[in-house]
């Protein structure tokens, strides 16, 4: 199975990731992707990234060296009773972005297990018009969740729900519930709920790299074509079937090095 965008990247500004978005992009080019998407963790994540962060993503490159780059983010689910959207990114910073995806982590108010509370909480995200995928949501060992309610939710609101290819790392926090992982992946699949596959990498040669969720893919029967992110055209007809993305070509297209010119070269 061979996948040509990634949904699921950091950058330094996740504060625990060590490449930049330039590196990200640099890196998928040259592993033959045709987009990545910039997922940078939201503020309640300890040094996760500023509101600010996101508002200004317009100023990066929507295309480097031929890569589609979609900027977005890997916001968290809110414990703070007064956020109006149970989000830690308001809906006017998250609209303003080319994907929003959300996930559990630890210190952001749910190390609780509470089965019912995770559930509700994102099921209340969820039913958000934009939020669009879902992150690892197999890590039953930390955040456990209702499957059948999180993958209802996913096919009524178009929410995509990820393979996440670090959760079968032995590095990974989240392998010791890898097997739960699989089985929201097979569940999502026979309920017809939008999948993608995501590296979560959290360094720049790793963008692209979910060959471990590639292979549970396969072991399930979910064709290439079963997943979002396929190609570049899949994951664009994808988000913006779903709702308008006004920032999708902010940033223009670029290249780098830059090009130099006849005059910088001393030519006449």
């Amino acid at each position: 199975m061979r996948l040509l965008a990634d949904l699921h990247t950091h950058t330094v500004a996740s504060g625990h990731a060590y490449s930049t978005l330039t590196e990200n992009a640099l890196a998928a080019a040259a592993s033959g992707l045709e987009l990545i998407a910039i997922t940078d963790h939201g503020p309640t994540v300890p040094q996760g990234s500023h509101p600010w962060y996101f508002w200004n993503l317009k100023a990066a490159p929507s295309v480097l060296n031929g890569v589609r780059v979609l900027k977005g983010c890997e916001a968290n689910l809110s414990a703070d009773d007064a956020s109006e959207n149970g989000i830690d990114l308001a809906d006017e910073v998250l609209e303003r972005l080319d994907l929003v995806a959300v996930g559990f982590h630890p210190t952001t108010g749910f190390d609780q297990r509470d089965r019912a509370r995770n559930t509700a909480a994102l099921l209340c995200a969820m039913a958000n018009p934009l939020v669009d995928m879902v992150t690892h949501p197999g890590n039953d060992h930390e955040f456990p969740l209702d499957l059948d309610a999180v993958v209802g939710a996913a096919v009524r609101h178009g929410v995509i729900l990820e393979l996440n290819d670090h959760s079968f790392s032995a590095s990974s926090s989240r392998s010791t519930s890898c097997a739960r992982e699989r089985e929201f992946a097979e569940a999502s699949f026979a309920a017809g709920a939008p999948l993608a596959i995501g590296s979560d990498a959290h360094y720049a040669l790793l963008v692209g790299r979910f060959d471990s969720a590639c292979g549970v893919a396969e072991e399930l029967g979910i064709a290439p074509e079963r997943l979002v992110n396929r190609d570049a055209t899949s994951v664009l007809s994808f988000l913006e079937a779903k709702r308008e993305r006004p920032r999708l070509d902010a940033g223009g297209e670029w290249s780098w090095p830059p090009s130099t010119g006849p005059d910088e070269e001393g030519d006449a």
